[in-house]
């Protein structure tokens, strides 16, 4: 099959969301046909030598450059005086439909790949059939922020935008021919919204090749570390969260223990917990997979998310306990007490933090467990094969349109 893949950002096997955009389609170009329509807002991208998939595309990719001056606070503003969510507009661009009509032009294509709903508007030819890749369930994502937000401002944008996007968002999916979601708590939610529409669950997933547990010597003693990106609101309430109401227990219990938050443009907030004793805040890294190798434990306090979260399959890979809240590990397929430790109160959470650094050889259980785990289920590898599973059910159908 001729695949044209539209992504929000080009995707790459470092850059958090994008990892999963970045394994989908290197899994599609191993057997298709791919084009790859990105869109570029100037952030920098870190392509490794030992990746080739975005320069075999060659001729095939597109970059379009997101050029927005406006401020995000007014385009947030604006859209709410419009009735409109802002980012239903950021992806959708003239320019980009132009680039689209012209690909059609000159080459065939049997289905489009739209790397979420909100690249999911432009105009196709009517026998092409349509792929959206939902990450999250973007409504509930700004419902869950409503329900944990204290500050009114933002309380109040995100009930207002959940509400907006809701309808939006069912009704792009509605008109796909597939709709990719990452676990079955999404399938189910959505299908209940939905009945007629084919969901199909490609869960994320992570390179266990590259992931991998290192020497034991290179951990450091009562370390706990975060990973992700510090400009996404979710990670930045939970990271807030950690160090007002769980922190201080753990410091007090154990005054050597020391806290990693590794990830990306880290907001105001997250830089000032770096004057907390013993929490580093490391910004922008190239890699990962050093902090983690280094950690006693690894923490997931997310209480705002949708989709599932690559951090914690990051961290079982590499062998390393989790601790989390049950929405963290919401969608994967975990036990508590087996896979991770589960905690949604602070001090309990704290308390399981506790647990882990004083008992290595619960920690070991855990990482052994988190490794199988990823091994068996959740390598980018077996995601794949449920991603050309479903290309080839939908490859007799476009006979008949």
């Amino acid at each position: 099959m001729n695949i044209l893949i539209v992504a929000p950002k080009l995707p790459s096997p470092t850059a958090g969301p994008n990892t999963r955009n970045f394994h989908l389609l290197k899994t599609l170009a191993s057997r298709h046909n791919v084009s790859l329509l990105a869109f570029d807002d100037g952030t920098p991208h870190i392509l490794p030598d030992h990746t080739s998939i975005l320069a075999g595309l060659t001729d095939r990719l597109q970059i379009i450059p997101l050029n927005s001056k406006t401020p995000k606070r007014r385009q947030q503003l604006l859209g709410l005086l419009r009735g409109k969510p802002y980012m239903l507009d950021t992806l959708i661009l003239p320019e980009a439909q132009q680039v689209i009509d012209a690909l059609f032009a000159s080459h065939h294509y049997d289905a489009v790949l739209y790397e979420s709903m909100f690249t999911a508007d432009y105009i196709l030819p009517e026998d092409v059939m349509v792929i959206i890749d939902q990450h999250n369930i973007e409504f509930e994502l700004r419902l869950r922020t409503y329900q944990q937000e204290s500050a009114i401002w933002r309380k109040w944008y995100n009930w207002c935008e959940g509400h907006m996007l809701k309808s939006v968002e069912i009704e792009r999916c509605r008109r796909a021919d597939s709709v990719l979601v990452t676990s079955e708590r999404e399938c189910d939610v959505m299908h209940q919204l939905l009945p007629q529409t084919t969901f199909v669950v490609v869960p994320n997933g992570v390179d266990s090749s590259a992931f991998y547990p290192q020497s034991s010597t290179q951990e450091i003693e009562n370390s706990i570390v975060f990973t992700g990106a510090m400009d996404y609101y979710p990670n930045v309430d939970a990271v807030c969260f950690f160090a007002e109401y769980c922190w201080p227990i753990i410091r007090a219990r154990i005054p050597a223990a020391t806290w990693k938050i590794v990830g990306k443009n880290p907001m105001p907030e997250v830089r000032k917990l770096a004057e907390l004793p013993g929490v580093t805040v490391t910004g922008t890294v190239p890699d990962t997979r050093p902090y983690l190798a280094a950690a006693s434990v690894a923490i997931a306090p997310l209480r705002i998310g949708s989709g599932t979260r690559l951090k914690i399959l990051e961290a079982f890979a590499m062998q390393k306990a989790v601790i989390s809240t049950g929405l963290g590990c919401e969608g994967l397929a975990v036990e508590n007490g087996q896979h991770l430790l589960v905690a949604d109160q602070p001090e309990l959470f704290a308390q399981s933090v506790i647990r882990l650094l004083e008992d290595g050889n619960k920690r070991r259980e855990l990482g052994c467990a988190g490794r199988s785990l990823v091994e068996t289920t959740y390598d980018w590898e077996q995601s794949g094969k449920r991603l050309l599973q479903l290309v080839d059910e939908m490859e007799p159908s476009l006979h008949g349109r």
